[in-house]
């Protein structure tokens, strides 16, 4: 029996004790990124990463980060793991978990795509995907500036994680550290034996950091679609036939935690809104409650790290989508603005669909690449 029938056959608490070794190796993945930028120096960690120096190239690295490895959670505990190292300061990694919110967007809108030779249908989940893409970057259209000027989301993360576990500058003894501390050891010796340049030390133990994280988190949401797949499904059914709002939200934001990616939460969104048993209006606050959902993997990011900064800029991602959902979701006002631009732009869609192609390419690829060249 091959071990993909091996995994797919195990019991709940067999998974679920699975799932707890498999954060533990996320976290080993974390912690070795940040030794490895440590490794690697001062000069050489100015001149990778001193094209982020500008809020807006910052933004475009996290929308084309995200964008390639199809995961805001993966790309966001990259960016603790950056923060942690002291390679990115707490004001250049903001933008870019901002632009992590836009990428992830991504991988429904390309769901919606599958859809596209049905025209209602396609409609439907055209404007089901992107609503989810029109809400984030208005939330960053209009949070960046504020954030640029008055700190309004990066300030109560400081305060909140200063309260946790100390002022920026300090050494946050943090348990978790000291649990990976043995295997990131290992590591650090194994790539020392290889290699004797420290910079290419370095580069090969931020590559293992960043194979590990990704491999880790793939598995994870993997065995958590399968320990909570049939409830989910059952939820969104019984929740969204009758309506949306707060408890839509909480839903999102629950699935999402469950199964630590905020993209098969959307994605499954998409289907049911192509067949018509979701209404646009029902499904919206659920991508809203995956926005914040999905912050929970970079919470648990910073776990691993030493420094408060990392925690810092966890927290600032859940500032960032609890803020946007107050201003664009709660005030009524705003709240049917992501709306209105999805059904018309979905409506441009389905008249020129060629359109829908290249909207994806633009705003996900060629924009924010144009950005990072022009910008950085």
């Amino acid at each position: 029996m091959d071990d993909s029938r091996t995994l797919g056959q195990l019991s709940g608490p067999a998974r679920s004790a699975l799932v707890v070794l498999l954060i533990y190796v996320f976290l080993v993945g974390v912690s070795s990124l940040e030794t490895g930028i440590k490794i690697m120096g001062e000069d050489t960690q100015e001149r990778l990463f001193s094209t982020v120096s500008n809020p807006l190239a910052a933004l475009c690295v996290g929308v084309l980060g995200t964008v390639l490895v199809q995961s805001s959670s993966a790309s966001t505990s990259v960016i603790v793991g950056l923060v942690a190292s002291g390679a990115l300061g707490v004001g250049d990694a903001v933008p870019m978990v901002m632009g992590a919110n836009i990428g992830t967007t991504v991988t429904n809108t390309l769901v919606s795509l599958g859809h596209i030779r049905q025209s209602n249908e396609f409609r439907r989940t055209f404007a089901a995907a992107t609503v989810h893409d029109f809400f984030n970057v208005c939330a960053v259209a209009l949070l960046l500036p504020l954030e640029l000027l008055f700190g309004v989301v990066s300030k109560p993360a400081e305060w909140l994680s200063g309260s946790l576990v100390g002022s920026a500058g300090s050494d946050w003894k943090s348990p978790v550290k000291a649990w990976v501390k043995e295997p990131v050891g290992w590591l650090k010796d194994l790539w020392g034996a290889i290699v004797e340049n420290p910079n290419l030390r370095g580069v090969g133990m931020v590559l293992t950091g960043l194979v590990i994280v990704l491999v880790a988190l793939a598995f994870i949401t993997r065995n958590m679609k399968k320990l909570v797949a049939d409830r989910v499904e059952r939820s969104v059914n019984a929740l969204l036939g009758r309506g949306g709002g707060a408890l839509a939200l909480l839903l999102g934001m629950t699935i999402t935690f469950a199964v630590q990616s905020s993209s098969i939460t959307t994605s499954i969104l998409i289907p049911l809104a192509g067949a018509g048993v979701v209404t646009l209006r029902n499904a919206y606050p659920v991508t809203l409650g995956a926005n914040v959902g999905t912050t929970i993997t970079a919470l648990l990011a910073a776990l691993a790290a030493s420094r408060p900064e990392a925690l810092t800029v966890a927290l600032a991602h859940t500032t960032f989508n609890v803020l946007g959902i107050l201003l664009l979701y709660v005030v009524p006002i705003a709240r049917s603005l992501p709306l209105i631009g999805a059904e018309r732009l979905a409506d441009v869609a389905v008249e020129r669909r060629t359109l829908a192609v290249a909207y994806v390419a633009v705003v996900f690829i060629i924009v924010p690449l144009l950005g990072v060249v022009l910008l950085g």
